[in-house]
């Protein structure tokens, strides 16, 4: 792929595919973690003089505008970060990204409206995604991807836009392919990974494919408990994917097969309600109530994941262990975070909520040898999947 480093831009307009997709609260960003990735490569296209429009996505407006969906907080966030103004067009491809876009001078920034705004972004046909993808292209005489998180989506921003203009990769995704390439050409063994999140099926290719190639997989969050009840153990009322039980067998006799170990809690938080003021108590992992729910791995599993992680030279982690936004169940993700820390082995953290769960937790982000912008794009390049807009910047 083809650098921001290699490209003259200077005078000329060039479009940033940025991945600026930040959790809102009452049109408050509550974690600009994706905003400050994205600025380096921004930067330094204003550095050298070239007229710079962001494009970014923002939840799933699916195809229309809708006000709780703007940019416009972002573009704020962006402009004081960066120390400059930025201009902020009402629209993607309209007469205000226009006018914005042609009021630009040398080392200048503008971001446009939420691409999802337009049916045409994520259209699964050719011809609509093509359609829009033009208009894009034509704001702009060279493209930039730096949208790690969604390089994973066939999108018109992602996928086509490149294929219409000479483009490059930004720093983000050069970064983050250089990463993914010592999780899966240039091992550093012993390899652990820990998985966490919600559900299974989230995570059945990775997994799927990581029996090939680490040495040890811990898992935890709300998809343990397949787990737990593939093994014959009772859940309560914990998360489960009784449809994915079959699967998990054949993985937990694969791994055994290949030698790979399967590391799973000893020990669960059980609470009556899903609520911080809930009653809970530290339970085995195999006797969980019928009428509780599991909500965190318990306080000895946190220490047997630190010893399983203590003699890894790679880890890579993606999912929390539990529900880590209330705080009596945040104390298992907690753990394993401070073990990737003490293994002081190369620690990937996976993006998405492992990502917001450092920052929520106090970590110094600097205490991790990469934290991931991309939590899906991460798990399907993991998978041995072609990713659309890697594809794209490498034609």
């Amino acid at each position: 792929m083809k650098t921001v480093e290699e490209l003259d831009v200077r005078g000329k307009k060039v479009l940033v595919r940025a991945d600026l997709n930040v959790p809102l609260q009452d049109g408050r960003i509550t974690d600009d973690g994706r905003i400050r990735a994205s600025l380096p490569t921004i930067r330094q296209l204003v550095d050298k003089g070239a007229r710079v429009v962001v494009v970014a996505h923002l939840g799933r407006p699916k195809g229309e505008p809708k006000p709780e969906f703007s940019l416009a907080p972002v573009a704020g966030r962006l402009a004081e970060l960066l120390g400059q103004g930025v201009a902020f067009a009402s629209d993607t491809v309209g007469e205000s990204a226009k006018a914005v876009v042609a009021a630009l001078g040398d080392g200048e920034v503008a971001l446009l409206e939420n691409l999802r705004f337009n049916a045409g972004e994520t259209a699964k046909d050719d011809a609509e995604r093509g359609a829009f993808a033009d208009r894009l292209a034509a704001l702009a005489d060279v493209y930039v991807g730096d949208g790690f998180g969604a390089v994973h989506r066939k999108h018109a921003s992602v996928y086509d836009v490149p294929r219409r203009l000479p483009h490059a990769a930004g720093g983000l995704i050069a970064t983050e392919v250089g990463v993914l390439r010592k999780l899966t050409e240039d091992v550093q063994r012993p390899y652990a990974v820990v998985l966490g999140g919600s559900k299974v099926s989230d995570k059945l290719g990775v997994i799927d494919n990581l029996l090939e190639t680490a040495d040890r997989i811990l898992v935890g969050g709300g998809m343990v408990f397949t787990f737990l009840k593939a093994k014959g153990h009772e859940v309560g009322k914990s998360l489960l994917e009784e449809d994915q039980i079959p699967v998990v067998l054949d993985y937990l006799a694969r791994a055994e097969a290949k030698g790979v170990e399967f590391v799973l809690p000893v020990d669960i938080v059980a609470a009556t309600a899903f609520a911080a003021d809930a009653d809970h108590d530290v339970v085995a992992a195999e006797a969980i109530p019928a009428d509780r729910l599991g909500l965190d791995i318990g306080p000895e599993s946190g220490k047997l994941f630190a010893a399983r992680l203590a003699d890894a030279k790679t880890v890579f982690w993606n999912g929390p262990m539990g529900v880590f936004e209330l705080e009596p169940y945040s104390h298992g993700t907690r753990a394993v975070a401070q073990g990737l820390i003490d293994s002081g082995a190369f620690t990937v953290v996976g993006g998405g909520d492992s990502a917001a769960a450092v920052r929520t937790l106090g970590f110094d982000e600097a205490a991790f040898s990469h934290i991931s912008t991309g939590g899906g794009a991460s798990l399907e390049y993991l998978e041995g999947k072609t990713l659309p807009g890697l594809q794209a910047l490498e034609d």
